[in-house]
């Protein structure tokens, strides 16, 4: 199966890696141009759950990587996603499925309108994280920590069997549906969980220090979480959604029983070996997550009259450690209030 990959980061390398496993022929086009310079002419070294060197095929234009692919998987930061669905709403032709892989809040609904904009009304799955944990490695490398056992699923209106089918093919029988779209956004805990371990460790972050998730996940930061995921919760239930609690999540991440987070954090700081936390303060935990995650549930909740105060105050923290407005920069969603309204119970 030919799946195109947009973006060349991590994710994108990762996947590419998992896929070739199964047989696959992934490409990956970069939309910075750059990203696969990497390992363009030489393997792409991959470590940990996966091992090997790896040879995937990179396009030169989202038009090459489209045309002809099965499937067509968007593995890249939120921040780049309108340019990214600028473009398969351009090139992808009616019946390729497009899967977001750990969709932003409410991104599957703005591919969908884009799309339509186009005439077009192609099969879309969301991810509600990501298949594979895992960290780039230099220019040319990824180091896979997971790959998760169960991830959670949805599809569009325009969604089909045949879409979810083709889906598990590539990546195998990892999914578990959902009801829809809005689920999913309600279902991805790496907004609460990136705001707590980027505050908590954000002098880390800033001085390029060397620090794990895992034994950082301390028992205040549960108690943070805990308070951020009732907030979820109560948003979740307020729409009529039923999703998963943040220590169902660890239980299906790590195994262990379910139990208060803080108790639930002391046994995954006693595993030991995790995921390195981000050691520049521009990653992803803040740059995309606070405006692509923590700003439009935020929206939610005031579209659903769900106070929020948590991700506000946090939302705000960050925004002044960095000196800019995250509620303003994103580029995907707009007024969710027709949304929230179809939703109220």
């Amino acid at each position: 199966m030919r799946i195109a990959i947009l973006g060349a980061g991590a994710i994108a390398r990762a996947s590419a890696a998992y896929l070739l496993t199964r047989d696959h022929t992934p490409v990956i086009w970069s939309p910075s141009g750059k990203g696969a310079d990497g390992y363009r002419d030489t393997p792409l070294v991959v470590e940990g759950e996966i091992r090997g060197d790896f040879r995937p095929e990179i396009a030169e234009s989202a038009a090459d990587a489209i045309a002809g692919a099965d499937l067509i998987l968007v593995a890249l930061p939120a921040n780049g996603h309108r340019l990214v669905y600028d473009h398969i709403a351009r090139s992808a032709t009616p019946e390729q499925p497009i899967v977001i892989n750990a969709q932003p809040v409410l991104a599957g609904y703005a591919l969908e309108a884009r799309l339509r904009d186009e005439g077009k009304a192609n099969p879309i799955l969301v991810w509600g994280t990501t298949l594979l944990r895992c960290r780039a490695v230099g220019a040319s490398g990824v180091r896979v920590n997971t790959i998760r056992k169960s991830v959670d699923m949805a599809m569009s209106a325009s969604g089909t069997d045949a879409a979810v089918a083709l889906c598990r093919a590539a990546f195998g029988d990892h999914f578990e549906m959902r009801p829809d779209m809005l689920s999913i956004s309600l279902s991805n805990i790496n907004p609460q969980a990136h705001l707590a371990l980027a505050l908590a460790n954000f002098t880390r972050m800033e001085r390029g220090e060397a620090w794990g998730q895992s034994e950082n996940l301390t028992s205040g930061v549960a108690r943070f979480l805990e308070k951020l995921d009732g907030e979820r919760l109560a948003l979740a239930t307020k729409l009529g959604l039923t999703v998963r609690t943040m220590a169902e999540h660890y239980n299906r991440t790590y195994g262990f029983a379910i139990a208060p987070l803080e108790t639930m954090a002391i046994a995954i700081r006693a595993e030991g070996a995790g995921q390195m936390g981000p050691t520049t303060e521009q990653s992803r935990y803040v740059l995309e997550d606070a405006p692509f995650g923590l700003a439009p549930l935020i929206n939610l909740g005031r579209a659903a009259g769900v106070d929020m105060p948590l991700h506000h105050a946090g939302l705000t923290i960050l925004s002044t450690l960095y000196g800019r407005d995250f509620a303003e920069e994103n580029d995907l969603v707009g007024d969710v209030s027709g949304l929230v309204g179809k939703r109220l119970v």
